[in-house]
């Protein structure tokens, strides 16, 4: 009885030491990227990921920091091998949670990623698949904020290619706005939405 008792408290701290690792490792990746050393993030978000093979978010991450880093790029040998990249962390995210709205519309922003490079290239390929990657994410998840943004920003986006008005989008970044304060995440390490970006979207949509 004494041995059965000690395996589970050995078991039990076990897995509190890996969590306490996880926990520590993640806070340190966010805290490389606030300070804008996003190789270094993406490098441990990585690693991390590596090691808690069976998390989305630590890939999910890894692959949003190679995108967000893919924007403003000039060369496309650089942007092809930082998007092939963060597309690799992406599938290891999708193979653990499939039918995530915050994954599907992480592949959209990878998408345009692509397509803000070079339009004509890209986009008759990819625009298709963007409104699809939008459509389905608010099937599932009609009133999160984050995919709301996203597909306003990609309407208003596509709007403002074809010079068309991108009022009609506004009143959905409003919606996502007020969802936003208003939403509370209780899982850890789930994405945020930040809401005084949206408010700089909005700026630019009500103009």
């Amino acid at each position: 009885m004494k041995k059965s008792i000690l395996l589970i408290a050995l078991l039990i701290a076990g897995i509190a030491t890996a969590q306490s690792k996880y926990q520590t490792g993640m806070q340190k990746a966010f805290g490389l990227w606030e300070e804008g050393k996003m190789t270094e993030a993406s490098q441990l978000f990585e690693r991390i990921s590596k090691a808690e093979p069976t998390k989305w978010k630590p890939a999910y991450y890894a692959a949003t920091v190679e995108i967000l880093g893919s924007f403003g790029l000039k060369d496309e040998t650089v942007l092809t091998t930082k998007l092939t990249k963060a597309q690799e962390f992406l599938d290891v995210a999708k193979s653990n949670s499939e039918n995530n709205p915050e994954i599907l519309i992480t592949q959209a922003l990878l998408n345009t990623g692509y397509i803000a490079f070079d339009g004509q290239k890209y986009g008759m390929t990819l625009s298709g698949k963007n409104s699809q990657l939008y459509a389905q994410a608010l099937a599932i998840a009609p009133n999160n904020p984050r995919v709301i943004l996203g597909n306003a920003e990609w309407n208003m986006g596509m709007a403002s290619f074809f010079g068309k008005s991108t009022q009609p989008y506004c009143d959905e970044i409003k919606r996502a706005i007020e969802l936003g304060k208003e939403e509370k995440i209780e899982e850890e390490f789930y994405p945020k939405f930040m809401v005084s970006r949206a408010e700089n979207v909005l700026k630019g949509c009500e103009k």
